[in-house]
């Protein structure tokens, strides 16, 4: 099975891209640093809950929904 990090990253791209949004724009919406935001795309951090709060916030999702397709 495919680490969690990675799995999530993809989640996350696929639900940034759908809002037609750069990593940076995202970036700036969740109050976060855009290389944060590329290292947890690719798979390379393990996110804090507090970020994972503010991704799914900027999102418009609950913490749950976003992680229905983890």
């Amino acid at each position: 099975m495919e680490d969690i990090r990675i799995r999530f990253g993809k989640t996350l791209r696929q639900k940034r891209t759908k809002l037609g949004v750069s990593q940076e724009g995202f970036a700036d919406m969740c109050q976060l640093d855009r290389t944060y935001i590329g290292g947890i795309e690719r798979g390379e951090r393990n996110v804090a809950l507090v970020n994972i709060e503010k991704i799914a916030k900027t999102l418009e999702l609950s913490i749950a929904q976003l992680f229905r397709g983890v």
